[in-house]
């Protein structure tokens, strides 16, 4: 991770904007990128603006991060992300995230789509994140340390912070919807599991299956901030659903669940800015 292209980034968010500060940021899964342009006092810097950002390749990942104000705070939207499968180096793949710490957030929270593995899960459910399974053989922290963006060996014992997915539970509740919470494991991509490495991932505890959201989580821990992850269920994994998977699977899902995903954020976000830091 080059620290000065990293700053360089976060400067430029700032010169855009004209905020010093952003209190909290959102990544946007596939098929859930529209939520940003909700904001009409929002700024939108498209990734190709910004030093360092790479650009995604993938339908449903726009490549722009929008800026907005929420009462006296400010938030970072950003609708798309890379994933590993598109050819990117981890340092690209975290480089969104490492950003919107450096502008000051200490609360990110990720979003994805992803396959359910447990049975208790149907198409168009949305799941917390309550730890995950790196199985991609991959790590952003490889490599050199950078000390002034976290330890050498972090801890992970809690990635994916309980006080907020306390409090995105209670969202859920008051959204009418069951608060599942479940493991979600990782893999490179961009072929989608076979039956038996779903069913391998099922023996290790996983409760999800997906190719992102890992490596920014242990970035963002990397560097102190809190995370807090939701999924949204957008087809049953391979082995366990009866039909082929595909792409347009999941973003027609994502579409048909945009109104529970968007009434959930705009209950959680006032939420996931005024929380506490310990």
């Amino acid at each position: 991770m080059n620290y000065h292209t990293l700053m360089a980034a976060s400067a430029s968010i700032r010169m855009f904007t004209g905020v010093d500060r952003y209190d909290a940021a959102v990544v946007l899964g596939s098929g859930l990128g529209s939520y940003a342009t909700a904001f009409n006092d929002g700024v939108e810097i498209k990734f190709v603006d910004i030093p360092g950002f790479p650009i995604p390749k993938v339908a449903g990942h726009s490549g722009s991060v929008v800026a907005a104000p929420l009462g006296n705070k400010n938030v970072l939207l950003f609708s798309g992300r890379v994933h590993a499968y598109e050819g990117w180096e981890m340092d690209e793949i975290v480089f969104g995230v490492r950003t919107a710490v450096a502008c000051g957030a200490k609360r990110i929270m990720l979003t994805n789509a992803a396959g359910g593995i447990n049975p208790a899960y149907a198409p168009g459910d949305l799941v917390m994140i309550s730890d995950h399974l790196n199985l991609t053989g991959r790590n952003p922290l490889v490599g050199a340390n950078d000390d002034r963006l976290g330890p050498r060996f972090p801890d992970m014992s809690e990635v994916y912070s309980a006080d907020l997915r306390a409090q995105l539970a209670d969202t859920f509740r008051e959204s009418g919807l069951v608060p599942h919470e479940g493991v979600y494991a990782a893999f490179l991509g961009p072929t989608y599991e076979t039956p038996a490495e779903v069913q391998m991932a099922k023996t290790l505890g996983a409760d999800l299956v997906g190719m992102s959201t890992v490596p920014e989580a242990i970035a963002i821990r990397h560097m102190g901030a809190e995370v807090v992850g939701v999924s949204l269920v957008t087809n049953l994994a391979a082995g366990i659903s009866p039909t082929p998977l595909s792409h347009d699977e999941v973003t027609e899902t994502a579409a048909r669940a945009r109104a529970t995903f968007t009434n959930v954020l705009d209950r959680f976000l006032p939420t996931l800015i005024d929380s506490p830091i310990d």
